[in-house]
């Protein structure tokens, strides 16, 4: 039988941000929201074990946090009347666009691009996903009160700059989508390697940037980008449980027990990827998924396709030109066509300046050197890996490789 405490915990989980948003709506004001949603969680923990868990908590909790929104707005009318407040009132898509919804207005709001990339993630977090300004602290390595100064600044911007509460208008919706899948995609990136400290993925920050992601496919089903995105995210996600030992040392796509991977992602996260692929040209989303599909149809790390991988890598490159794509694909020639090939690949690369403080290019190069057993110079590059990585597994793993190397 599920406990009160359970319920709420799910209740957050599943409807934080439809209670929030709806709240926002009518207060027009982020704090104020803010706080009458939170009052409203904490009211169930004092109500529901005297009459039960209701049949639709979202309502419960979304009626509550605007009834107190209401009295709060009642009481103080004169002293708000002077605040800068939500801009509210611009025309929005009607719900015949299917984009009526209070959760998109709130997504569009945290990701505008007014926003610096730090506040429009740091606002995702904790207004959209739900996260405490401590857990969206720790995620990113900083300390709470710098956290709670970005958000209440980013808060304060959205208020005086007038930044729309709304979905964006038509004509600007596909912009404005790019840049708030580039949130997701960065917020789950961040969680699946963690930048810095002693774990190798974050599962708070990949776990939000999933249910972000179902989020916008469940209000917006035919944006085929979406679609894409969400693809990409389950199917890497299918891998998460296999990618460290049980000793925690970081197991390589070669060393991962496939038996383990999540077929039931791997399943969604295919027929996603059929659907988006089906409804438009691909997407840099969809080539991204589209690969990350080639490893999970692969039963064993020898039977992978790299003539496929390469081929996609190609589109990708088309649809989204970056080093990192380039490196990405060097690597899948160096699979492909061996270590040489990749090692040639990745020679243009070693000169660009967007790649000059990114460590996996220089792990990726004392890869190819180590299979061509070119000891001394695998060394080096191992060591300057070392240099740019900050993750603690990830460093565990280079500095095993390094004594490899050193031995022969």
């Amino acid at each position: 039988m599920t406990t009160v405490s359970e319920a709420v915990a799910e209740a957050h989980r599943a409807e934080w941000a439809r209670v929030f948003a709806t709240t926002a709506q009518l207060t027009r004001d982020l704090d104020l929201a803010e706080e009458c949603a939170q009052d409203a969680y904490a009211q169930a923990l004092l109500t529901w074990p005297r009459t039960g868990i209701p049949d639709r908590p979202g309502a419960w909790l979304t009626t509550i946090a605007r009834n107190r929104a209401r009295d709060v707005l009642r009481r103080e009318s004169t002293f708000r009347r002077a605040m800068p407040l939500l801009v509210s009132d611009e025309p929005v898509p009607g719900p015949e666009d299917g984009l009526d919804d209070d959760r998109l207005r709130l997504i569009f709001t945290c990701c505008h691009p007014a926003l610096g990339r730090d506040a429009q993630v740091a606002l995702t977090l904790r207004l959209v996903c739900g996260l405490s300004t401590a857990e969206v602290a720790r995620a990113y390595l900083v300390q709470e009160a710098t956290m709670a100064a970005r958000i209440t600044r980013a808060k304060k911007k959205i208020a005086k700059a007038r930044i729309p509460y709304r979905v964006p208008a038509p004509d600007q919706l596909a912009e404005r989508l790019s840049a708030v899948l580039e949130v997701v995609h960065l917020i789950f990136t961040t969680g699946h390697t963690a930048p810095t400290g002693a774990q190798l993925v974050r599962r708070d920050l990949t776990g939000s940037a999933i249910r972000l992601a179902r989020m916008l496919h469940l209000l917006m089903p035919n944006e085929a980008e979406i679609t894409g995105l969400l693809a990409l995210l389950l199917l890497v996600e299918s891998r998460a449980d296999t990618r460290l030992s049980d000793s925690g040392r970081l197991l390589l796509l070669s060393e991962q027990d496939r038996s383990r991977w999540d077929t039931r992602l791997i399943g969604e996260g295919t027929a996603l990827l059929t659907d988006a692929l089906r409804r438009q040209a691909p997407t840099r989303y969809a080539v991204e998924a589209a690969i990350a599909a080639v490893h999970a149809e692969a039963k064993a790390w020898e039977e992978t396709d790299w003539s496929e991988i390469v081929s996609l890598y190609g589109v990708l490159l088309q649809l989204w030109p970056s080093p990192v794509v380039e490196l990405n694909r060097a690597v899948a020639l160096g699979f492909r066509d061996g270590p040489a090939a990749g090692l040639d690949a990745l020679t243009p690369l070693l000169a660009d300046p967007a790649l000059a403080t990114y460590g996996y290019l220089s792990a990726v190069r004392a890869d190819f050197l180590r299979r061509l057993r070119r000891w001394a110079e695998a060394a080096d590059a191992y060591e300057e890996a070392l240099a740019l990585t900050d993750n603690e597994v990830e460093r565990a793993f280079l500095i095993g490789r390094l004594e490899e190397v050193r031995a022969h």
